[in-house]
């Protein structure tokens, strides 16, 4: 008699559905990079990836989702969470990765997503999009409250559209450089807002 091993299938059954998930997402991104929002379809997108539209509608249930799952991942990727033991240096590289990202195609078609006041049904997923990057700042900024690098009673959400605001000013008003001048230039001035009188003294 075969011996069958469960976890084995299990194996398979996972990497297969991990498989048809990056085909999606990275057909979803291909989609939007060549033609915007506007020209991304699930039927286009099922056909980029080899999957019946229904698998799409099953797991994503609309378009604003898949675009928004996909756009999500790869900014994760671009913009982690960074860890490097100091205020200072978490709000550096996060407004560097930030900076690095918003120039590249990707960036530049979220931005003219995030302008957009034509796409009333895309609203939760660009809401549902914003409140999951605003994470990853306030994580930065509630770690430093823990170790005593801020001031109490900080309102992390303005700190952190703040932090980010003089890059979007650059780059959509004075079409200014945003190198990393202006991101060290950027942080020094927002930690002397909201750094702790005795953070870094011994």
């Amino acid at each position: 008699m075969a011996v069958t091993n469960p976890s084995a299938k299990a194996r398979r059954t996972g990497g297969r559905s991990a498989r048809v998930r990056a085909a999606v997402l990275r057909a979803t991104l291909d989609v939007l990079l060549a033609g915007g929002a506007d020209d991304l379809s699930i039927r286009d997108v099922a056909q980029r990836a080899g999957v019946h539209e229904t698998s799409i509608y099953r797991r994503w249930g609309s378009r604003a989702n898949l675009i928004l799952d996909a756009v999500l991942g790869e900014t994760e990727a671009a913009i982690p969470v960074p860890d490097t033991g100091s205020l200072r240096g978490d709000l550096l590289a996060l407004v560097t990765s930030i900076a690095a990202f918003i120039t590249t195609p990707l960036g530049e078609v979220l931005l003219r997503l995030a302008l957009r006041t034509d796409l009333a049904e895309d609203q939760a997923a660009r809401e549902r999009f914003w409140a999951e990057r605003f994470t990853t700042g306030q994580t930065v900024l509630r770690r430093a409250q823990a170790r005593g690098e801020l001031r109490p009673g900080l309102d992390y959400r303005l700190t952190v559209e703040t932090l980010i605001g003089a890059l979007y000013v650059r780059l959509l008003l004075t079409r200014e450089p945003v190198d990393d001048a202006l991101t060290e230039r950027v942080v020094d001035l927002i930690l002397a807002g909201i750094a702790a009188p005795d953070a870094g003294r011994p």
